[in-house]
């Protein structure tokens, strides 16, 4: 029964603590970082302001930890994609670099909220911290998917992942802030394409951009 009681606490606790990073995440969606109060953010959540306290070393590590979730959920939704290891690897990048241009990780909502965020990296050496995390984390799954094709010396790998993931980050703020200045599928096939022209292999004809809807 004591098991029970604390396996229930515990899941109730990473509710409450997920509930405040999601009212943190749609006020700054709505407003900005400054519109992500305390008070703003409790309110959100049905909680009194002081529990955030108990999760949270106050408003800028909730922000922190807001903005590490945000990047884990999209580069999860990226992944999704992938599929077994054991899959061809060109058509595992394919995959991947595709993802990465399409719904639901290319969105605006999500470009409006990294770019409430970004600013801080450069003010907030902790935030800085969490960027650095995130993108290393990113980069490295992506150096490892190249690394799978076999076609490149490893001392090549960080530089060609750095040069890969330029181009997509690219892609994926122009699309996600204006989407309607491009056809279906556009930005996934120039994504194709300089992927492939960086690493010297046809992924375009690998994993073809499908049409949004």
């Amino acid at each position: 029964m004591t098991g029970e009681r604390r396996k229930f606490t515990r899941k109730s606790e990473d509710a409450r603590r997920e509930a405040l990073i999601a009212a943190a995440l749609e006020l700054i969606a709505e407003g900005g970082p400054t519109a992500a109060t305390v008070r703003a953010i409790a309110a959100r959540a049905g909680v009194t302001p002081g529990l955030i306290r108990h999760y949270f070393d106050g408003k800028d590590d909730l922000t922190r930890e807001a903005y590490r979730a945000m990047m884990a959920a999209m580069q999860a939704d990226n992944t999704t994609v992938l599929g077994p290891a054991t899959a061809d690897p060109a058509t595992r990048l394919a995959g991947f670099v595709t993802a990465a241009l399409r719904p639901p990780v290319m969105d605006p909502h999500r470009m409006g909220l990294w770019a409430g965020f970004i600013h801080q990296v450069r003010s907030d050496p902790d935030m800085a911290a969490v960027h650095a995390e995130t993108y290393l984390r990113y980069r490295d799954l992506l150096e490892s998917l190249i690394a799978d094709l076999g076609r490149h010396e490893a001392s090549a790998l960080r530089g060609l992942a750095i040069a890969c993931n330029g181009v997509i980050d690219g892609l994926w703020l122009e699309g996600s802030a204006l989407p309607a200045a491009f056809a279906p599928g556009e930005l996934e096939r120039i994504g194709l394409m300089a992927v492939g022209a960086i690493l010297g292999l046809d992924l375009l004809s690998r994993h073809p951009a499908e049409e949004q809807p």
